[in-house]
């Protein structure tokens, strides 16, 4: 059980703000595709970002949709993997979830930092862009600390000016036929190009951490999830299949290719709102996935695998000494200068992943009676069918890139280690969990 925030005003995320919060913890808008158009071209892209969220990114958000509604419980998915397999596969689960956001978080303010240098130059000089970075991850906690009610609704009204440059952009670009964009239908790397569309759909459970400050969470999380997936798919296809009438070269497209594509469409002032839009991306994400993460750290002091003072919240309902000592964290860890690593990525979220299906499957065969206000149909069977795609392209995914190297090392040993690493620490938080539950007794 979770403690229950001081005062019973304290508002909770609705309906909308909880989509476009999980809008930003899984895409941000089109920023990330430009590889995806390159390594395809526009009609293999437009296919790739059709097929890969109907068995990848929509059997994940079924997923979420399901527990979330039956075990709507702070802290989403350690929660799940705790009830269904116990505190150690629980443990685990957090601690995967937590390793892969140092890796995930420094991502975004460097995104942000790459668009601001398209209008301050000076931005990416020297340690100009550490310090901008370990700003803006300040005002990410600053504004988290205000509640998660303030972080979705800033998430809408961020999403929907991130999305209206690229609405002008489609509108403009559908009057200009080329007969010049024939040149962009080449497949020349399909898998290549699901794999990117993968890491540009990833992240749905994330926005499962909140499920004690969502208003009416049974009803609400199935709509969140499918409204999400409608999102995300369209504001990801309507963008290419718009661009692809203009007869730009998709070979010469790059990250960032979207400003350049905005300046020939629609000439500067298009291009600049895109280029403030990519900014708005990196810090759209940043501040959803605060909330997300900070999240499990608050869970597991709950349940005694941290020192108490984690619990403590505002009487908003914000776990504020998480989110301070994780926001921490992620500062320190920009500069170490990561990369994304896919290989790291694929045994951290992969593992994660696949730990929550096993939660859902097992859930139905050991608690049958357990009240599932949104059921995915078909039964067991349904779930393990269900399960089969994510595996499938995460096992694919896993293969692909095995020779990926992190300085001197496989990456593919050194995600082992940290999973391993999890194992150790279990033990060592087992004796602080084990004074906590005497305690409580």
């Amino acid at each position: 059980m979770t403690h229950a925030p001081r005062g019973a005003e304290a508002r909770k995320l609705t309906l909308l703000p909880l989509i476009f919060a999980t809008f930003f913890m899984v895409a941000g808008g089109p920023y990330g595709l430009e590889e995806l158009i390159q390594k395809t071209g526009y009609r293999t892209s437009l296919l790739i970002l059709f097929v890969t969220p109907l068995i990848w990114a929509l059997p994940t958000a079924l997923m979420v949709g399901e527990l979330s509604s039956a075990i709507p419980q702070e802290g989403g998915l350690y929660a799940w993997v705790t009830r269904a397999m116990g505190p150690f596969w629980g443990f685990q689960e957090a601690w995967l979830s937590l390793m892969a956001s140092i890796f995930d978080m420094a991502i975004y303010p460097t995104l942000f930092v790459l668009y601001l240098g398209r209008l301050w130059p000076q931005a990416t000089a020297g340690h100009n862009g550490v310090f901008i970075e370990a700003g803006l991850t300040l005002i990410c906690v600053l504004w988290n600390l205000f509640g998660s009610s303030s972080v979705g609704a800033g998430s809408v009204w961020i999403g929907v000016a991130l999305l209206c440059p690229f609405l002008v952009l489609a509108v403009i670009a559908m009057g200009r036929t080329s007969h010049a964009a024939t040149a962009g239908f080449v497949q020349t790397d399909l898998l290549g190009g699901i794999l990117i569309a993968m890491w540009n759909t990833m992240g749905w459970d994330n926005a499962s951490t909140v499920a004690g400050e969502v208003h009416r969470p049974q009803r609400t999380y199935p709509l969140a999830m499918i409204g999400a997936v409608c999102l995300v798919t369209i504001t990801y296809m309507f963008p290419v299949w718009a661009i692809s009438f203009t007869g730009i070269d998709p070979s010469s497209w790059d990250t960032g290719s979207w400003v350049d594509a905005a300046g020939q469409v629609g000439g500067r002032g298009l291009s600049l709102a895109v280029v403030v839009g990519g900014m708005l991306c990196g810090f759209g994400m940043l501040n959803a996935l605060v909330m997300s993460y900070s999240r499990i750290p608050f869970a597991l002091a709950i349940d005694g695998f941290l020192p108490k003072a984690f619990t403590r919240r505002l009487p908003n309902g914000a776990p504020w000494v998480a989110i301070c000592v994780c926001g921490l964290a992620w500062t320190l860890s920009l500069g170490l200068s990561f990369e994304r690593l896919i290989m790291i990525d694929i045994l951290l979220y992969g593992a994660s992943l696949l730990l929550e299906f096993v939660a859902l499957i097992l859930l139905r065969i050991r608690e049958p009676g357990l009240a599932r206000p949104f059921r995915i149909p078909g039964g067991i069977p349904g779930c393990v069918l269900l399960s089969l795609g994510p595996a499938l392209l995460l096992g694919v995914a896993l293969v692909r890139n095995r020779s990926e190297q992190l300085g001197g090392i496989s990456s593919l040993a050194f995600g082992l280690v940290l999973m391993l690493l999890g194992a150790v620490l279990y033990a060592g938080s087992s004796r602080l969990r084990r004074r906590h539950v005497a305690v409580a007794d």
